[in-house]
């Protein structure tokens, strides 16, 4: 593993290997005064933006698929869109399986390190190489204008109080990131007004504490926030700051404030490609939690029946490798239960494929988790697919949520179809 190959830390690198972000963090437990989270802004190339954000079990399959399309790969990293250590269990699940599943890869992350300091032995292990903590103030009253509130033990604090909270916590994380030999790098935003007059003494500060490297961003502006009024720090004052920075710690210059979902080499879009394989992820079923496919057939052959026609469903599962046939579960429907009856009968069920669905049940089931689609075709062929984690070939499905037969369909209990 070569340390050098990560192209954040090593501008070197930036132009032969490339990095991967999983978004598999929703949550954050700082708000910022620049930050505006949309998970769905393609268009946007800035941290905190991501076009979804996956299950650890959904990462681990989407990076494998990212490896295919871009060999280059060197780092995988987590970087939101919130914090990961607002989302622990999730951030940790995705790193202990990447560990397990792609040793040679550099793993790192970036947070805000409020609660990073608990975490940071067990990185150590996953051999977690490099990690950025943002620092945008080390004074509390300038803290107390960039953050809007800070979540800590299950109570909100504003203003210094608030501040001081996640100063103290940033300090005890960059020491210990140091103590465990982890390589650290120092996101400041430079805002103007604010603390853009400020970053010398941040610089100051975490050299001090052994931080390797910062990294002053420039503000982007974002609409719906309260720094959304100030202007972006044009290339002369960046360079400027940056250079009264570097005379306590190393400065980085080529930062593309990557966003939460970024592939490839620093500095380029997400291809339609690796945005299809992201979305794509969102949806696959993973059989983590719920083992079986329910199929709606008449025969166990092809699916073949709408689901407002049937009375039973047949259920797969897999067993020593090979997709096998569980049982065939009829759907026992109390009266006044509508499509409850049916998420009932299929609670252990990830995926559920019928020849048509109208828009009623299939937004019900969605809702409950169960991944639907309408699908004209072989069992066999289209249950193989999702135990194999593949897509189910396009010639074969239909459009689902929208129901072919009409108001003869007894699928409704009131009558009227599933419309």
């Amino acid at each position: 593993m070569d340390l050098n190959n990560h192209p954040c830390f090593n501008p070197d690198a930036r132009h032969k290997t490339g990095r991967i972000h999983l978004p598999v963090a929703a949550k954050c437990n700082v708000q910022c005064n620049f930050c505006n989270r949309k998970y769905d802004c393609v268009n946007e190339s800035r941290p905190g933006v991501s076009t979804a954000v996956l299950k650890p079990e959904q990462a681990e399959k989407y990076l494998g698929t990212i490896l295919k399309q871009v060999p280059n790969i060197a780092v995988v990293g987590i970087a939101g869109p919130g914090d990961p250590f607002a989302n622990a269990p999730e951030t940790m699940e995705t790193l202990e399986r990447i560990h397990a599943a792609y040793p040679d890869k550099l793993l790192c992350l970036s947070s805000n390190g409020l609660y990073l300091s608990e975490y940071i032995p067990r990185l150590a292990e996953l051999n977690v190489s490099h990690v950025t903590i943002t620092v945008n103030a080390v004074d509390p009253k300038i803290g107390a204008e960039i953050y809007e509130w800070v979540y800590y033990e299950k109570k909100q604090y504003t203003g210094v109080e608030g501040a001081k909270i996640l100063l103290e916590r940033q300090t005890e994380s960059i020491k210990l990131l140091k103590q465990y030999g982890i390589t650290v790098k120092i996101n400041t935003v430079v805002i103007p007004r604010v603390n853009e007059f400020h970053i010398y003494e941040i610089s100051e500060y975490v050299a001090k504490l052994g931080a390797d490297v910062q990294n002053c961003i420039p503000l982007i502006p974002v609409d719906g926030t309260p720094f959304a009024v100030l202007e972006e720090p044009n290339p002369s004052s960046m360079r400027s700051v940056r250079a009264k920075a570097s005379v306590h710690i190393k400065q980085m210059s080529h930062c593309a404030r990557c966003r939460a979902d970024a592939v490839g080499l620093l500095g380029q879009q997400n291809s339609e490609q690796t945005s299809y394989a992201l979305q794509y992820a969102k949806i696959q079923p993973t059989f983590a939690l719920k083992p079986y496919v329910a199929v709606a057939s008449s025969d166990g052959v092809s699916i073949n029946k709408h689901l407002g026609e049937v009375d039973s469903l047949w259920i797969y599962g897999k067993k020593n490798g090979k997709t096998e046939l569980i049982e065939k579960r009829p759907i026992i429907n109390k009266e006044g239960e509508g499509w409850k009856a049916m998420a009932d009968t299929i609670h252990d069920c990830e995926a559920l494929l019928v020849l048509g669905v109208g828009r009623i049940p299939f937004d019900f089931l969605k809702k409950k988790g169960v991944y639907v689609e309408a699908v004209d075709g072989l069992v066999s062929e289209a249950v193989n697919a999702l135990f194999e984690g593949k897509p189910i070939p396009a010639s074969l499905l239909k459009i689902a949520g929208k129901c072919d037969v009409g108001g003869s369909c007894g699928g409704n209990p009131s009558g009227g179809g599933c419309q």
